[in-house]
């Protein structure tokens, strides 16, 4: 059996990371509302990254690790964009360069509502 950790953008631009043993129907949940308040206020939602873990453990410890990222880091992951991952995975004091990678948001906080 296959547990998976997954991102879905919301209406609001919000980000939501989660884990389940059934991606196809949790995501069903998500579509239709009412299974968690947080995406239920925020619909239409979509998928943009899940990846497969052999054991439940693996998707929650990967869970709460997405969870903590900047949007920017969040961003990278769901384009597969490994440079931008490694920018960000960096205190900006360690970063190689001044500017981030091009079009990616520089935004710290994880939802998108820029601390509001």
């Amino acid at each position: 059996m296959a547990f998976w950790c997954y991102i879905l953008h919301c209406s609001d631009s919000k980000y939501y990371t989660g884990h389940t043993d059934n991606l196809e129907r949790r995501l069903a949940e998500h579509y239709h509302g009412g299974f968690c308040e947080f995406t239920s206020k925020r619909r239409p939602v979509t998928l943009i990254w899940a990846q497969d873990f052999p054991t439940r453990h693996e998707a929650l410890a990967a869970e709460f690790v997405v969870k903590k990222w900047s949007r920017a880091k969040k961003e990278a992951l769901a384009r597969s964009d490994w440079a931008s991952v490694s920018h960000f995975a960096k205190p900006p004091s360690e970063r190689s360069t001044g500017t981030p990678p091009e079009g990616v948001s520089t935004s710290l906080d994880t939802n998108g509502d820029g601390g509001q």
